[in-house]
């Protein structure tokens, strides 16, 4: 029986060439759209390369403030200390990182200027996450304890300050202070690998960092499996409590959330508080848009399905005096459209290859590299799946419940 729904199929698809081809190009447009959205975000919530172990480390860019007895609250990214006295000695894991985020700084050389965006880093975060070293080594404990003025600078930022010329042993001028690069990496696009030059914390102009309780940083803790996670968050909110400030008239609370990429972004973007970052309202808003996307170009197939069912009428008829059911004629309809919208989604999976591949180049998103990996396979038969559905089942259900001697007749 489905042997001969294909065969069908495809005689049916054959028999009006443009008509399949404008169907296609409706279901092609809309699916490369979706399924470029849905590469950048599992690109960005579920990274491999730098960020391949995030599903092991939680992170925290921001401690909120508060004082029992008054209204003031205030938000801030960690402080140093706050990082170092109350998070890293926090057991049962593998490291913790304080990492600056990115600033831009001015490197001078010789009389030409670069805005670059520069972190300061601890050696715990050259272990969290797998930058690919393609000159030379990363800093290590010694470079911290020591002090040394290095850097590492990405591949794009190595080719700009130093065209035709190797990198390694160069020397570069930030705020006054002169720096060796020591390596250089990949370039990179994920928001805790993101800069164009790392260099050690100890090359602060001052040590004023090392006792403030807001500052600049965020904080990676990494955990020994990704089973340990929730025990981790709790320790993390725990050790907030323990949190004493400079001056404790004016906050004596305070909270911190360790939080995976997702809960990071939806908490950011939603405002949340508490345990809960919004993460599952999160995916139901972008599951939402999806749907809603997807309904207008399904809504104009359904009109389209319904003209090219229309002409259909007739073996209709003859089916159903033949005693088809209204059950077998849905299924063959739908299985029709769905049929064409998984070829869509094939066509539609290497056009989005295509547009990745533009954006990758274009420079519109700074080191953009994604990945078509199994998973954004898998999500693009699906969408497929249910877009065929959507647009297909209506004029199904209308044409299988047409009466046989109007449908011989050709009426609907």
């Amino acid at each position: 029986m489905f042997r001969n729904y294909l065969l069908t199929a495809w005689k049916v698809f054959m028999r009006r060439k443009l008509f399949t081809a404008i169907n296609l190009l409706c279901i092609v447009l809309t699916l490369v759209v979706l399924l470029v959205v849905t590469a950048l975000l599992q690109n960005a919530f579920y990274p491999s390369g730098v960020e391949g172990k995030s599903e092991r480390f939680v992170q925290a860019i921001m401690v909120e403030a508060r004082h029992t007895d008054n209204k003031s609250v205030r938000r801030s990214p960690l402080g140093f200390k706050l990082i170092d006295k109350y998070i890293k000695p926090l057991p049962g894991v593998e490291a913790v990182s304080a990492v600056t985020m990115p600033e831009t700084v001015s490197v001078y050389q010789e009389g030409r200027v670069s805005e670059l965006l520069m972190r300061r880093t601890d050696a715990e975060y050259w272990k969290i996450l797998d930058f690919k070293v393609l000159q030379g080594r990363v800093p290590d404990q010694a470079d911290m304890d020591q002090g040394r003025f290095v850097a590492v600078i990405n591949a794009s930022t190595a080719r700009q300050l130093f065209p035709g010329l190797p990198a390694l042993d160069q020397k570069i001028s930030i705020g006054g202070q002169y720096f060796t690069i020591i390596g250089v990496v990949e370039d990179v696009m994920h928001i805790n690998a993101f800069a164009d030059i790392w260099a050690p914390i100890t090359t602060f102009p001052s040590t004023d960092y090392r006792s403030q309780m807001f500052g600049n940083f965020a904080m990676l803790v990494l955990a020994h499996k990704a089973a340990d996670l929730p025990r981790i968050r709790r320790d993390i909110e725990a050790a907030a409590k323990t949190v004493v400030f400079d001056d404790p008239k004016q906050f004596n609370i305070a909270r911190i959330w360790g939080d995976s990429k997702l809960d990071l972004f939806s908490r950011t973007l939603l405002q949340k508080e508490g345990a809960d970052s919004g993460a599952a309202t999160m995916l139901l808003i972008i599951g939402g848009m999806m749907l809603l996307f997807m309904a207008l170009p399904a809504l104009n197939l359904v009109n389209l399905n319904t003209g090219r069912i229309l002409e259909r009428s007739s073996e209709i008829g003859v089916r159903k005096a033949f005693g088809a059911t209204s059950a077998h004629l849905v299924r063959q309809l739908v299985l029709e459209n769905v049929l064409l919208c998984l070829a869509g989604g094939l066509i539609g999976l290497a056009c989005a290859r295509v547009v990745l591949w533009w954006l990758e180049g274009s420079g519109l998103i700074p080191y953009l590299h994604v990945e078509l990996n199994l998973a954004v396979f898998g999500i693009g038969l699906l969408l497929a799946t249910v877009f065929g559905l959507l647009s297909g089942v209506l004029p199904a259900w209308k044409m299988s419940r047409l009466d046989p001697v109007h449908a011989l007749k050709g009426a609907a």
